[in-house]
């Protein structure tokens, strides 16, 4: 079935009961149904034709929702943008994916992004008001490209991933029968995350079913608070990073929350944050697992099975997966190899990048370059990644990209940039650079402020005199790292004593 299909059948089971909320705006099923119907005939209309990439770069709200259905109708192929990140990301992934439209909403700020056709807000308010009524409706075949996804490789360049109308139906189904399958009219879903990121992922399953979705704008953690109790939310979804700014709110403690589901993931938690969360909100929380070339659907925790501590949880019931050795072939229960996965839920491929798509794909099992193992009860557990890059407050960064910044600072002749554990952030950012007399780290890091986004940034800065590399010159980052935690530990030595 055509995801433009789910939307039209919970307008017409759901009718005039409340959808969506974002501020005092709040728009019905029934209304919501009809919004995107008139955008995408109003796309259509344009001169847009199905399969062409369009790129939506909107904050959390109606109008994103609105954008990303009304290309599912129109059978156009959405590139989603976040706003947190940079315009050389923006302009990056517009080039590669060969996105012909934009709608952003800001015009002159997406001057010079190489789209044909940009529609900032009041162009884009003017299409959904003034576009034709009647049912919008293109149907595609189910393995063609329904959305691209982007991830990153090892040198830190981003790979558009394709993502088939398929593969999101099998996405929804697994939300719906392992992650969230208690999902009901009069349940509230509060979206807190980005909507470009992963709480998006959670849309339709909440549609479907009936379920009334407030959304945040950007997330802070009281606010996060204030809008959980108004809403009276049952489900939520969060990375560690901002349920451990929930957990340092004052405001917590009095507030009357009152939800069933607390979903996270997208980067490890530490096990004392979930353990003081789940103090506070009880065992109401599942942890999913999984990446852009799978997307949100590898492994899940349910509630359940939270005492299984540093599990990633148990296949999915519409997943296949394994670990396997550096030859392909699965190592013995406990052992730990690579994590590999397949099932219809798995990109189609890598856009216009078909070498890095069969590495990526060997014998039909996606390899996803985390190393794990499995138990003797079939959970599997996250012990390593195979490349260097890390997660920072649920983002994927990579060094190498923050490395070039540090290294065009004029003080810099080295730079490695590792993750240290941190209960708030999942990876601290960190920057251990060499370079010439009189390097400031403050200085260091206003530089990547400047040319980085936020997230991105080196939370601290080491300046070391040289920095280890290999018998041919490889900067060694992982000996890097090895040293700045044992220097830790040093010193963590040294006042307790």
């Amino acid at each position: 079935m055509q995801i433009g299909e789910y939307i039209r059948r919970a307008g017409a089971m759901f009718g005039e009961a409340q959808a969506l909320t974002e501020g005092a705006r709040t728009l019905s099923f029934r209304a919501f149904d009809a919004a995107t119907d008139r955008l995408g005939n109003a796309l259509l209309a344009e001169g847009f034709e199905p399969g062409d990439r369009v790129g939506v770069l909107l904050p959390n709200g109606i109008d994103c929702l609105i954008a990303y259905y009304s290309l599912a109708k129109s059978g156009l192929v959405r590139v989603s943008l976040n706003v947190r990140e940079t315009e050389a990301d923006h302009r990056y992934k517009l080039d590669d994916s060969g996105a012909r439209g934009l709608i952003h909403d800001d015009v002159e700020g997406a001057e010079g992004f190489g789209a044909a056709m940009v529609y900032g807000a009041d162009a884009l308010r003017r299409l959904i008001d003034d576009g034709a009524p009647g049912a919008c409706r293109v149907d595609r075949e189910l393995e063609a490209p329904y959305r691209l996804g982007f991830t990153g490789g090892t040198t830190g360049a981003p790979k558009a991933v394709t993502l088939t109308t398929l593969g999101e139906t099998a996405e929804l189904s697994a939300f719906l029968m392992d992650l969230a399958p208690d999902l009901a009219p009069g349940d509230r879903f509060l979206h807190a995350a980005p909507i470009a990121h992963a709480s998006g992922a959670f849309f339709l399953p909440a549609l479907v079913r009936g379920v009334h979705q407030w959304i945040m704008p950007r997330f802070d953690a009281a606010g996060f608070i204030a809008m959980a109790a108004q809403a009276r939310a049952t489900h939520t979804f969060l990375v560690p990073t901002m349920l451990a700014m929930i957990m340092e709110e004052p405001a917590l403690e009095t507030a009357d929350l009152r939800v069933k589901r607390i979903c996270y993931g997208a980067s490890p938690i530490a096990p004392s944050l979930l353990e003081r969360a789940m103090v506070r909100f009880g065992p109401v929380f599942a942890q999913t697992y999984g990446q852009a070339e799978s997307p949100m659907v590898i492994t899940y925790l349910g509630p359940e099975d939270h005492d299984r501590v540093g599990s990633c949880g148990r296949p999915y019931t519409t997943a296949d997966v394994a670990v396997f050795d550096e030859n392909d072939k699965p190592v013995p229960t406990g052992e730990r190899g690579e994590i590999v996965c397949r099932g219809t839920q798995l990109m189609a491929r890598y856009w216009n990048r078909p070498e890095e798509t069969a590495k990526a794909f060997r014998n039909g099992w996606l390899h996803t370059g985390d190393i794990g193992r499995m138990d003797e009860d079939g959970f599997f557990y996250i012990l390593d990644r195979k490349n260097d890059m890390l997660i920072s407050g649920g983002y994927n960064v990579y060094p190498r990209e923050i490395e070039d910044v540090l290294l065009a600072h004029e003080g810099v002749v080295e730079a490695a940039v590792v993750g240290l554990p941190d209960e708030k952030w999942g990876d601290r950012v960190h920057a251990v650079v060499a370079g010439r007399p009189g390097l400031d780290p403050e200085a260091v890091r206003q530089f990547c402020r400047e040319r980085l986004a936020g997230y991105k940034c080196p939370k601290s800065v080491e300046i070391w005199d040289v920095l280890p590399k290999s018998g041919a010159g490889k900067l060694l980052r992982r000996a890097v790292r090895d040293r700045v935690l044992a220097s830790a530990d040093t010193t963590a030595e040294r006042e307790s004593a």
